[in-house]
């Protein structure tokens, strides 16, 4: 009994790991599982696909959004968003130009103001200027005039 083997698990679980993982290595290697693996690939897919359709239609006969509806609703809702935030800027834009322009007037009437005061004080002044201008060629006409009546 003593030669008799002693039945180790991790012994036996190595031994059959090796063993089925040679086989499977020879079985890829050939040819013919590579073609089996590709059409039960294709079935896969080809099952997807019907049964996404159908998950479809189903959706559409109890009037339920689908994922594709879904995405085309949050893409609208992100066009929608980013034209809202357009505006937003226009309107706060268009809003700087109205306080701009209110200063603008504000200072428009200043200037024509500043203006009107000026004209003013310049016709004070030409009025100023004629006076003494004509003050002058009275006098000189009136040391003319002496000059004359004495000489």
């Amino acid at each position: 009994m003593n030669q008799q083997k002693n039945l180790n698990p991790f012994e036996l679980w190595k031994d059959l790991f090796n063993q089925s993982s040679t086989i499977i290595d020879e079985n890829l290697k050939d040819e013919s599982t590579s073609k089996v693996m590709g059409q039960v690939l294709e079935m896969n897919l080809l099952y997807k696909k019907m049964l996404n359709e159908t998950t479809e239609q189903y959706f559409e006969q109890v009037n339920i959004p689908t994922r594709t509806d879904l995405s085309n609703i949050s893409a609208l809702i992100i066009n929608v968003d980013s034209k809202v935030d357009d505006l937003e800027d226009l309107v706060e834009e268009t809003a700087s130009n109205l306080v701009s322009q209110a200063e603008l007037k504000r200072e428009m009437t200043d200037v024509k103001n500043k203006i009107k005061t000026l004209d003013t004080k310049l016709n004070e002044i030409i009025n100023l200027l004629t006076k003494e201008t004509t003050t002058n060629n009275n006098k000189v006409a009136s040391k003319e005039t002496t000059k004359i009546q004495q000489g």
